[in-house]
C-alpha cells in the first residue's frame, strides 16, 4: 500500500477557466500559489484535447516556476502532451489499471471514489491517491449521489492507507475538521477560485491545515 509521505501536500487547488468566474485563471492560480496551494490539478470538461493542452501548456508555465505539480482532469493525451506530475480520474473515465498498463509510472494516478464497493477493486489498488468525493454536497458536483461526510471519511480512512484527497465543499470552517477525521489533503475549488482575494482565500485555509 501506498505511504501517506508519498503524497506530501495539504492544499490542491481544482481550477477551471469556468470556475474563476471570468477572472484570468492563469492569475488566479498563481496567486492562489503564492498564498500557499501546493499542487493544482486542471479541470476542463467540456474543452476539446487541443484547446485543454494550450490551457494546460500556459498553466504549466506557471506551476513549473514555482515548482507544484500539475494534475490534468481525465485526459491522458493533454497529462502527457504537457508532461504534467499527474492525472485525476472517476468512474466513466480511463480506468487507472488501463492507465497503468499504457504508460507504467509515468503519471501519479488519483482516483475518485464515490462508492465504498470501489476501495476493494484493481482501480483502487492501482491509484497512487484517492479523491473522496464529495465529501459535503457541492453544485460542482452534481453527478454523485454520496455525500460522504465526516464519518465516511474516517470510515475509508480506516480501509486503507492510500494518500486521501478530500473534495466538495470543504472550506476554512471545516478544513480542520476534514484533515481529523483522516484526510491528507483537501482540495477546493470555488473557495479559492471564485474568491475576491484568491491569495489571501489559500492562506487562510492553509493556516487550518497546520
Amino acid at each position: 500500500m501506498a505511504n501517506h509521505t508519498m503524497f506530501p501536500y495539504k492544499l490542491y487547488l481544482v481550477i477551471s477557466a469556468e470556475a474563476c468566474k471570468g477572472r484570468n485563471y492563469l492569475q488566479v492560480a498563481e496567486q492562489a500559489i503564492a498564498g500557499g496551494v501546493e499542487i493544482i490539478q486542471l479541470r476542463e470538461k467540456t474543452l476539446d484535447t487541443e484547446t485543454f493542452t494550450e490551457r494546460a501548456l500556459r498553466l504549466k508555465e506557471i506551476t513549473e516556476r514555482y515548482n507544484v505539480p500539475l494534475i490534468i482532469n481525465d485526459n491522458v493525451a493533454v497529462a502527457n502532451a504537457v508532461d504534467a506530475f499527474g492525472i485525476h480520474v472517476g468512474n466513466s473515465d480511463m480506468p487507472p489499471t488501463e492507465i497503468r498498463t499504457k504508460w507504467g509510472n509515468q503519471l501519479q494516478i488519483g482516483y475518485s471514489i464515490e462508492y465504498l464497493s470501489q476501495l476493494d477493486t484493481a482501480e483502487t489498488a492501482t491509484a497512487d491517491h484517492l479523491g473522496i468525493s464529495p465529501i459535503f454536497s457541492t453544485a460542482t458536483k452534481t453527478d454523485t449521489v454520496t455525500e460522504w461526510g465526516l464519518e465516511g471519511l474516517q470510515k475509508i480512512r480506516s480501509l486503507t492507507d492510500k494518500p486521501l484527497i478530500a473534495i466538495g465543499n470543504v472550506n476554512k470552517s471545516n478544513a480542520a475538521a476534514i484533515i481529523q477525521a483522516g484526510a491528507d489533503c483537501i482540495a477546493v475549488v470555488s473557495a479559492i477560485c471564485a474568491a475576491d482575494n484568491p491569495e489571501k482565500a489559500a492562506y487562510e485555509l492553509r493556516r487550518c491545515l497546520l
